[in-house]
Order: C-alpha cells, then structure tokens, then sequence
C-alpha cells in the first residue's frame, strides 16, 4: 500500500491488536489491516518490515533478521518496536505531509493494568498522536456490532481476540463489569501445534497451525466433517512430511481453550446485576474478534453458558469500528457519545492533558 502525501483527516481509530492492527479513518472507514508483526535487524534494531511482509517472514527470516510480534496476550511487549510499528501505520494512512497529527482513540484490553494502558497511550503519542483516547475493547466492540450501548439496557459482548478473550456488560455508555481470560486466537494455534508433535510426530509453524485452524477448525460437531493435509518436518529424521488431519480431532484439541472462555463468561455473569442479567438472558451475547470467526463457536457458547450467542456482522472489524465512531461522536459534540461522570470514574474514559 502506497503512503499518503497528504491528509486533513485527523481522527483515526485503532485496534491495535496481538494478532493484527486496524485503523479506522474518519470520513473514510476501515483503511488498513496489517498483522502485528515487524522484521527486525539484530544488528542495529533497524525495521525491515512491517505487516503482511514481516508475517510472510516468520520462521524464514536468515540469522541476522528476526520477526517479532510487539504485543502479547493484548499488551505491549516490546514498546519501541510498538511505537515503530504505529508511527509507520499512522503515516501510511495520514500521509507525511499532514498538517495537523491526528487525534487517536485506542482499544484497551479489559485485563490489561494501569501501567500497560499507559503504555499503549505512550505509544500513540511517540508514534505522532495528537491526543490519545482510550476506551475499553468490549465497550469499542458493541458499539462497532451496532450494540445500542448508551441505552438502558444490559449487553453482552465478547471480544475474541489474538491473545486475550475481552467479555463486557455494556450500559448507559459504560461497562457495568467485565473480564478477561488470556486466551484467544495464538493460543489455539499453540495447542494445535502441540498435537501435532505429540500424535504425529510433526513439527510445524505458527503459520500452518492457524491455517489447520482456519480451514477445518470448529466448536462443535459438523455436518460433514472436513480433511486436509497438513506439511511439516518429521521430529524423528528431520525430513519434510505429510499428514492428514479431520476437524473432529482438532475440535477436540480446542476444548480446553473455549472451555476457559466459556467459564471467563459465566464469572462475569455472576458479578451481573439481577436487572441486566435478565436483559442479557433475552437479547443474548455478541460475538466479535477473529476468534469469531471459529465455525459452531456461538452454538458451543450458547450451550455451556445458557443464554443466545449470535456472531456480529463483521467481527474482526468491530473493535476499530467502534474506536472511530466514538472518536467521531466526540469530535462533533452532538451527544451521540458522550461520556458521562459515572464512564468516566468508571476508568474506561481517559481525558489526556
């Protein structure tokens, strides 16, 4: 994608996620998704690549390039790669000869600490923000799903995501309550890989896995179960082999993770008031977040937890949806959005210096 010379669109929302970053451009909508991955030189910490091109690098790279992903479970890892990663997104969407830096809303993860969502703001203003905005990923998620979230009724909203699972009780404009659980998409990629080695024998990266996920992967039973080869190095000669594999194997290999997102649920639904919990008993939870995606996941959730599942109109983009319009509603101060005393003590709400 070519960078911009020039832009006077300065409101950008972004979910700056573990698995990937997009950025939500006002008057201009969804402009960019790249996967969270940068290229880095070990000599001088130089940027090789970003994005598509770095992610095409993992697992190729020669001794002196080494592929890294600047966030983990949902948080900044590595927060000079972070900033570079942002400051290059930003200008390919902005433009280098912008006039004014843009003001920025970010997605925080439910679980992340004081420390770790300044740390996401810092990186927002390094990367050339003009003001950085937090607002909470499950909050940001029903309002990109279209969740009527300043009315007074109680929604659920789960956020899988790439390294955390964020679940939220939105109301009036705020999240009543909410948690989160460190299991998300790279997870499921990781116990794939594990089966793979133990019953096979077969050593693969993080790349097949996700495709293996991606392609047969599922929550429940299907109507017609699927096959594929997987390729990969046999760890008892070292040489390249071939194997297949159905998707009732590997739904079995994913119980343990969506079991842990199901029991994050109903803790958070034990914290609910009595009043939203009969809301959310008749209107359901929303789905978002790539994690979404897996084939049956709202059938499996509807059954352990008890109460509807539907997946949202286009989940991987809800969180930078959401991000945008609520940056969009607080720069035309109509009150669509506006935050109140109570989302504001509430923590959600950060107004910078």
């Amino acid at each position: 994608m070519a960078i911009r010379w020039f832009s006077l669109h300065t409101a950008l929302g972004i979910d700056l996620g573990t698995s990937n970053v997009l950025v939500y451009q006002q008057g201009r909508g969804i402009v960019l998704r790249e996967p969270a991955v940068v290229a880095v030189a070990r000599a001088d910490g130089k940027l090789v690549a970003i994005g598509e091109e770095a992610r095409q690098m993992l697992g190729r790279t020669p001794g002196n390039i080494h592929a890294v992903s600047p966030l983990k479970a949902g948080v900044i890892a590595n927060y000079s790669v972070a900033s570079a990663m942002l400051r290059h997104l930003i200008t390919r969407v902005c433009g280098w000869g912008r006039v004014v830096n843009p003001d920025v809303a970010m997605s925080i993860p439910c679980g992340a600490t004081g420390v770790e969502r300044r740390a996401v703001l810092d990186v927002a203003h390094d990367a050339g923000a003009r003001r950085a905005y937090p607002l909470l990923t499950p909050v940001a998620a029903a309002i990109g799903a279209g969740v009527a979230v300043t009315a007074p009724q109680g929604n659920l909203v789960v956020d899988i995501g790439g390294g955390t699972t964020d679940i939220g009780i939105i109301s009036l404009g705020g999240q009543v309550t909410g948690g989160a659980v460190r299991v998300g998409g790279q997870q499921c990629d990781d116990v794939i890989v594990r089966y793979l080695r133990r019953e096979y024998n077969l050593v693969v990266g993080e790349h097949m896995a996700e495709e293996v996920k991606m392609q047969i992967g599922s929550a429940e039973r299907l109507e017609h179960e699927l096959t594929m080869e997987v390729r990969g190095r046999d760890l008892m000669d070292g040489l390249p082999r071939t194997v297949r594999l159905c998707s009732e194997e590997i739904r079995e290999t994913l119980a343990d993770p969506l079991a842990a997102i199901a029991e994050k649920i109903c803790q958070v639904l034990e914290q609910t008031p009595p009043e939203l919990a009969a809301d959310i008993m008749e209107r359901g939870m929303v789905l978002t977040g790539g994690g979404a995606l897996l084939r049956r996941i709202e059938g499996y959730l509807a059954r352990r937890v008890g109460i509807p599942a539907r997946v949202a109109d286009d989940p991987l983009c809800c969180v930078a949806l959401g991000t945008g319009t609520y940056l969009e509603s607080m720069r035309r101060q109509d009150g669509v959005w506006e935050p109140t005393a109570a989302t504001v003590t509430g923590g959600f709400y950060d107004r910078p210096a």
